[in-house]
């Protein structure tokens, strides 16, 4: 039986791993059990880890919180890696309102709390300590011990109160969300807007405006504020390759790429459209004509990242067009001012053999894109810890703030995504492997956050004050997310899956994030979440130091 006691007993990094992946192995599988339609997904793994806990089964302290550790940032870090590329794009269309909703969460959330301080005879401190585990926040409760030492005053019963709520804190978010779901939500809450974001119309004209007779297309683009592609052009029967100082005449016709809105003007710029859709997904374009062959080729030279699009020159050197860039699922206007990234798709147009030329210049390898960058992935991890361990002074408050193992890698995963081809970093990886590197990490997370909240939970819960904590922090928890939570679905401004994303982002919870992406379609509970999340979190670390430093 010694080999059994090796497995399960006895500390060793061996036991760490087979104790770890057990309770995500029996997690994950129960989690796909159904009770009255509703599965717990990868949450479950939290609770087996709990049993676990309660079981006796342990791993070395050191072991557990570097699982907990690299679990977390690796989690936090890919999910700013996935969002980040169409972060500050939706941050500048509904970030606002986004983080306006997630505040009034936070808000409500502390109201209620002080109220309940008279109310149920709790200390303040105690009270805090309850609010930090209600809300999932281990960093707000590192700064109101912080705070309270700085006082000289105790702080143990604060991390207890903390350490008794914050897996009811965990579940409430959940149950908040099936109960407004079940109760509330319409099958219109559910509809997401199809992934696929075009930005670009094709449009087909005829040259009828003597005013651009004998002009180059360079000199046309000149005059106007309208960004546009001409791919093709067709002269009395015959294709013609359009260049920039391609002269134009009248009764040219064009294929002409733009954006939607701005295909009425260009109409009155060159002078008539011809009424037939090309914006269909199964157009083919090779079949037009003969002579113009339309390819989709992959940036996959490491060279071409962070690129303009303009500076490769490419109608000059190869005698071709860039008609329309594909990035993820967004079709991107192919302008001289457009970056490219690693990954990127280019529809390019011109003869069969100026675009085999070019396919070896972009590289066009689909099986290196199949490779998932691992080394980028631990690099921006390594850099989002190191964020997330600078000390951030605010006025008024002796003990700066950090943003913790969460909040930094998150930030640091959003930047890479949106600004790592500028600075031509590669941050590019497979849709599938992004994914299993997050509920991978997840998972860990969940599996030693539940194995180290089990072995005194139960035991503390039965203290005196004990079930009394339990019941006010899952309230604290349950009260501002189901009200805000109902409040905005009446609205009917967003989806329910971005309504998901947003309290799970006010309240620091990835697990309630993971149970979202398992029940619901789409990617807009990640966007919503990573969203909030980072202001969401250094408002209540700021928060719990505010009630601390004046109200005790």
């Amino acid at each position: 039986m010694d080999w059994i006691n090796s497995l399960f007993l006895s500390h060793s990094s061996i036991e760490a791993v087979v104790v770890v992946s057990l309770i995500i192995a029996v997690g994950l599988a129960l989690g796909k059990i159904k009770v009255m339609g509703i599965s717990l997904g990868i949450a479950f793994v939290f609770f087996v880890g709990i049993l676990a806990g309660h079981l006796k089964l342990s791993i070395d302290p050191v072991v557990l919180d570097y699982i907990e550790t690299f679990g977390l940032s690796l989690f936090v870090y890919t999910l700013g890696l996935h969002v980040g590329p169409n972060f500050f794009g939706s941050l500048r269309h509904e970030g606002m309102a986004l983080n306006l909703w997630s505040l009034a969460v936070i808000i409500l959330g502390t109201v209620f709390a002080l109220i309940l301080v008279p109310l149920t005879g709790v200390s303040l401190p105690n009270m805090v300590g309850l609010l930090c585990g209600a809300t999932t926040n281990t960093p707000a409760l590192g700064a109101a011990t912080q705070a309270l030492a700085h006082m000289h005053l105790p702080s143990g019963s604060v991390a207890l109160a903390t350490a008794v709520t914050y897996p009811l804190g965990v579940v409430g978010v959940i149950i908040a969300m099936v109960f407004i779901r079940k109760f509330f939500v319409k099958p219109q809450d559910l509809e997401v807007k199809p992934l696929t974001e075009d930005h670009t119309y094709i449009a087909e004209m005829v040259i009828v405006n003597p005013a651009i007779e004998g002009k180059e297309i360079m000199e046309v683009g000149e005059m106007t504020h309208l960004k546009f592609i001409i791919s093709r052009l067709w002269r009395n029967g015959e294709v013609i390759m359009p260049m920039a100082h391609t002269v134009l005449h009248e009764g040219d016709k064009l294929f002409v790429v733009t954006n939607k809105e701005e295909e009425p003007t260009l109409e009155m710029l060159f002078g008539k459209r011809i009424n037939k859709d090309w914006n269909g997904e199964k157009v083919d374009w090779n079949a037009i004509d003969s002579n113009v062959e339309s390819r989709v080729l992959v940036v996959t030279r490491t060279a071409l990242n962070g690129k303009l699009l303009g500076h490769l020159q490419l109608r000059k050197t190869y005698g071709v067009n860039v008609s329309r860039v594909i990035r993820g699922d967004i079709k991107l206007l192919a302008t001289d001012d457009l970056r490219l990234q690693y990954g990127d798709r280019v529809t390019v147009v011109g003869t069969h053999e100026a675009v085999n030329n070019v396919e070896h210049f972009f590289g066009n390898s689909v099986k290196t894109l199949n490779e998932p960058n691992i080394g980028s992935i631990f690099l921006g991890v390594l850099l989002g810890l190191a964020l997330g361990t600078i000390p951030i002074s605010i006025p008024g408050m002796d003990t700066p703030i950090r943003l913790g193992i969460a909040g930094g890698p998150i930030i640091m995963g959003i930047l890479v995504g949106a600004l790592g081809p500028k600075l031509h970093f590669i941050s590019y990886t497979t849709r599938s492997a992004s994914l299993m590197l997050r509920k991978l990490g997840l998972s860990l997370y969940l599996a030693c956050l539940g194995l180290d909240a089990g072995k005194d939970f139960f035991a503390t819960v039965v203290r005196p004050e004990g079930l009394a904590w339990v019941g006010i922090g899952f309230l604290i928890t349950l009260v501002p997310v189901i009200i805000i939570g109902l409040i905005a679905l009446r609205t009917h401004d967003y989806d329910f899956g971005t309504i998901c994303g947003i309290l799970c982002g006010s309240m620091a919870n990835p697990m309630a994030l993971g149970y979202a992406n398992d029940t619901l379609k789409g990617d807009t509970a990640s966007v919503s979440y990573a969203t909030v999340y980072p202001l969401g979190m250094f408002i209540r670390v700021v928060i719990a130091q505010i009630l601390i430093m004046f109200f005790v």
